[in-house]
C-alpha cells in the first residue's frame, strides 16, 4: 500500500496576550514573539502592519493610519481587528499555502465570560482555524512553569501578563480557587504616567512609562537605586523637558496596582480548603508572565502572604510553552476545567 505524503494540518497554540502574542508551533516550540499591535488605515480599512513594526507606529502615525490594541484586559476589545490579527498570525506560523487548517489551542483568563469565550472562538474560526480548543491562563502557566498539575497537591500561581492577572490554586490537573483581575503590566505603565505628571509636572506617553518600567521599575525597597533620564512635555509651558527619575521612586508610582494584586492573591489564599493550605506553603508561590520580572516583586509577595515565592525560569513564556505542552493533553482544555467545582472570587 502507498503510503501518502501529504503533510496534514498543523497544531499551534497561541499567547493571546494584551501587550504580546506568542505562538508556539507544535514540534518546534515558540516561533512568534510579537506586540499585539496592529496598524489600520482607516481610509481604506487595510492593515498596514501587525505586530512589532506596528508598535513602532503607536503615537507616530498620520491621521489615517490608526495604530491600536485590539485586546484589553486579556480580552476582544475590536473583533473585526482581531480576527485580522490571528489571521496574520497563524499564516505566518503555518505558511500562506497550508493544505489544511490548523488546529489551534488559544489560552483565556479564568475569569472569562461565555460571550467573551464565543468571541474568541470566532475569531480564530474565521481566522483560519480547523479545530478551536481553549485553556485558562493560569493553568498554562503552571504547565509552563513546569509543575506536575495532575498530581493531588495544591500549588498556587500568580500570573501577571498586560492586561490581567490570574491568580490560581491547581489541584489534580484543574483549577480549585482562583480570581482574574484587570490589574496587570498595563496598569503599571498607567500609573507611572500618572506620578511622572503628578511629581515632576512632565507629560509622557504609555510607551515611555513601560521603558521606565523595564528598566528602573522596582516595588521593593532597595539600598542601589537605579536613574533614568526621561523625556516629555512640561505641563508648565508646553514645551520638551528632561528629568531624572530613580527606582526608589517606583515603589511609590506604582503603590496602588501592586497593592491591588496583593489583595487578590490574599483573597485566593483565604479561599483556598485547608487541607491545600499545607501543600502551599511547602510548594511556594510560582509567579509567571512579564509583570513577575519587576525588581522585588516576589519579594514583596513573600512578605505579604508569609509564603516563599519564586518566579518560574523564562517567566514570560510560561503561558505560551503550556499552551504548546496542552496541545498532546485535551484533559486541560476549557471546555472541562471550567465545569470543576472551584471557588471564584466575588468582587
Amino acid at each position: 500500500m502507498m503510503k501518502s505524503n501529504l503533510k496534514f494540518s498543523k497544531s499551534i497554540g497561541i499567547d493571546l496576550g494584551t501587550a504580546t502574542v506568542l505562538v508556539y508551533l507544535q514540534g518546534k516550540g515558540i516561533i512568534i514573539k510579537e506586540p499585539s499591535v496592529v496598524a489600520i488605515n482607516s481610509d481604506t480599512d487595510k492593515i498596514e502592519k501587525v505586530g512589532i513594526e506596528a508598535q513602532e507606529m503607536l503615537g507616530r502615525t498620520p491621521e489615517n493610519i490608526i495604530a491600536t490594541r485590539p485586546l484589553k484586559d486579556g480580552v476582544i476589545n475590536r473583533y473585526e481587528i482581531t480576527f485580522k490579527m490571528l489571521q496574520y498570525f497563524i499564516r505566518k506560523a503555518c505558511g500562506r499555502h497550508m493544505l489544511f487548517p490548523p488546529r489551534v489551542v488559544i489560552c483565556v483568563p479564568s475569569e472569562i465570560t461565555e460571550v467573551e469565550e464565543r468571541a474568541v472562538r470566532d475569531a480564530a474560526t474565521e481566522a483560519g482555524a480547523d479545530k478551536v480548543d481553549l485553556i485558562e491562563e493560569p493553568l498554562a502557566a503552571a504547565i509552563g512553569a513546569g509543575i506536575n498539575i495532575n498530581e493531588p497537591c495544591g500549588n498556587l500561581v500568580v500570573d501577571i501578563g498586560g492586561g490581567t492577572t490570574d491568580i490560581a490554586v491547581i489541584s489534580l490537573g484543574g483549577i480549585v480557587a482562583s480570581d482574574s483581575i484587570k490589574v496587570a503590566g498595563n496598569k503599571f505603565d498607567e500609573a507611572i504616567v500618572r506620578y511622572v505628571r503628578k511629581k515632576h509636572n512632565l507629560l509622557i506617553g504609555e510607551r515611555s512609562a513601560e521603558q521606565i518600567k523595564i528598566k528602573i521599575g522596582a516595588v521593593y525597597d532597595h539600598k542601589n537605586p537605579k536613574y533614568l533620564e526621561v523625556k516629555g512635555r512640561c505641563l508648565t509651558d508646553g514645551l520638551p523637558k528632561v528629568v531624572t527619575i530613580s527606582s526608589l521612586e517606583m515603589i511609590e508610582a506604582m503603590i496602588e496596582p501592586i497593592t491591588a494584586i496583593m489583595d487578590a492573591v490574599c483573597s485566593v489564599i483565604e479561599h483556598t480548603p485547608p487541607a491545600l493550605l499545607g501543600d502551599i506553603l511547602r510548594n511556594g508561590i510560582v509567579m509567571t508572565g512579564g509583570g513577575s520580572l519587576i525588581p522585588g516583586f516576589d519579594r514583596l509577595m513573600e512578605k505579604a502572604t508569609g509564603i516563599k515565592t519564586r518566579i518560574a525560569k523564562d517567566a514570560v513564556s510560561c503561558v505560551a510553552l503550556g499552551t504548546g505542552v496542552s496541545l498532546e493533553h485535551p484533559e486541560y482544555f476549557y471546555y472541562n476545567s471550567r465545569v470543576n467545582n472551584r471557588t471564584r472570587i466575588k468582587h
